[in-house]
């Protein structure tokens, strides 16, 4: 038997071979059609290691019958890109894939491109990072498929383990193995939608189990042992690591304690905690904000607790912030405040700050009309402390409101103060 690992000996040879993905390229598909008539429009393929990008490719060049060239972005060069170039110019048309395509440099796209623009060339690129962010848009305007492919699921994943525990020449059909259904369970839930790790993890259970009377006994503690060492998928400076982040942070606004402790996890599993406790520091504010104030301190004093410990002590005070967020009301009214001050300015609603707002420590102050400043801790103490009506925004900007108050926890206190202080002043127009 080939020395080559099972998952690369498993790869599909013709599109009636591949499992999931129906909905991009099923039997019923456009593109299945397309492809079985010797049409192979230019792709791209988005997706997460091991759920078929490459597989895809294989058994899209196994049907179609094209002269077919892989590379890998981080090691081709432009000669690689000039060689295949070549190859079209003789056989008409090949099939290129491309894998980790985010990766290609601009000169080896600027040799590439006229060819796959003519035709000569068609390309299916492959990458784990979003096309849109990370693929440059020449390439992108040139693929008629840009498709983010699913996870595998469970039983699309249990069906390939069976496909390689029958199959005698490139599976582990001509060993004798007994594995029971609830063991290719488990094996499917341990790779989470990965077919490479599910067949990786499988071969591994083969050669760690023990033969009896030349029978290989797949164990479960062998399984358990197995699975603990896959692994968790999410480069921390790629786009799989900014959606777990993402996913943190609307789970903690949706309020879903049970999610955001999931994506939590799954975040420090990728081991960027500086990343971690900066987005959710920034949450404190933006997603709970005047409702629970207190809160911003709180995950600051969490964050600053588990950058001292480290992991894997720092995920308790991160949980303990996560937990305390999620139950909190909230309030965006901070940050939608901001943002439309700051809309204002770039539209161009600015004015002359009031004189009597003006810096007066120097002695020509006066001269120049800088004065009539009221100060309000001198004022009479009422019900909100010291206070004075007096005018502080730009003539041309008096009476605009940034802020709008949700109701919320605290926030609804400060609403109240808010709206007795508006109904109190003055028209300063």
């Amino acid at each position: 038997m080939s020395n080559e690992p099972l998952a690369y000996r498993m790869r599909p040879k013709m599109l009636d071979d591949v499992i999931g993905h129906r909905d991009f390229i099923g039997p019923e598909t456009t593109l299945y059609k397309m492809i079985q008539k010797g049409h192979v429009p230019s792709m791209l393929l988005y997706g997460e290691p091991g759920i078929g990008k490459t597989s895809l490719a294989f058994a899209i060049a196994g049907t179609s019958k094209l002269p077919f060239y892989a590379l890998n972005a981080t090691r081709a060069g432009k000669k690689d890109v000039e060689d295949i170039v070549i190859e079209a110019n003789l056989q008409g048309t090949v099939l290129l894939f491309l894998d980790e395509i985010h990766r290609f440099n601009k000169l080896q796209q600027d040799t590439l491109l006229p060819h796959v623009e003519s035709g000569k060339v068609i390309l299916i690129g492959a990458t784990t990072e979003n096309p849109f962010h990370d693929v440059n848009p020449a390439i992108r305007s040139r693929c008629g498929e840009i498709k983010q492919l699913k996870r595998l699921t469970n039983h699309d994943l249990i069906d390939l383990l069976n496909r390689a525990l029958k199959d005698e020449k490139r599976g582990l059909g001509h060993y004798k193995i007994k594995i029971a259904n609830e063991q290719l369970e488990k094996i499917a839930i341990a790779s989470n939608g990965d077919g490479r790790k599910a067949l990786t993890l499988l071969e591994s259970a083969y050669y760690a189990s023990d033969e009896v009377e030349d029978v290989a006994i797949i164990k479960d503690r062998t399984l358990d042992q197995l699975a603990e060492r896959i692994g968790v998928y999410g480069d921390k400076k790629g786009s799989q690591f900014y959606n777990l982040l993402s996913a943190l942070q609307k789970s903690v606004r949706g309020s879903d304690v049970n999610a955001a402790l999931y994506y939590l996890a799954m975040c420090l599993e990728n081991g960027d905690l500086v990343a971690v406790s900066r987005r959710l520091l920034v949450m404190g504010y933006e997603d709970i904000g005047l409702a629970a104030p207190e809160i911003g301190s709180h995950v600051l004093a969490a964050c600053q607790s588990a950058e001292r410990l480290g992991m894997p002590e720092a995920r308790i005070p991160l949980a303990h912030a996560v937990i305390e967020m999620c139950l909190a009301e909230k309030s965006n009214s901070a940050i939608l405040a901001i943002d439309k001050a700051i809309e204002a300015i770039h539209s161009g609603k600015t004015g002359d700050i009031p004189m009597h707002l003006r810096d007066a420590h120097y002695s020509g102050a006066k001269t120049l009309g800088v004065e009539g400043y009221q100060y309000p801790h001198n004022t009479p103490v009422g019900t909100f402390g010291g206070w004075v009506d007096q005018q502080y925004l730009p003539d041309n900007l008096v009476g605009t409101e940034f802020y709008k108050p949700v109701i919320a926890g605290q926030e609804k206190r400060m609403a109240g103060i808010y709206d007795h202080l508006n109904s109190s002043k003055k028209d300063h127009k």
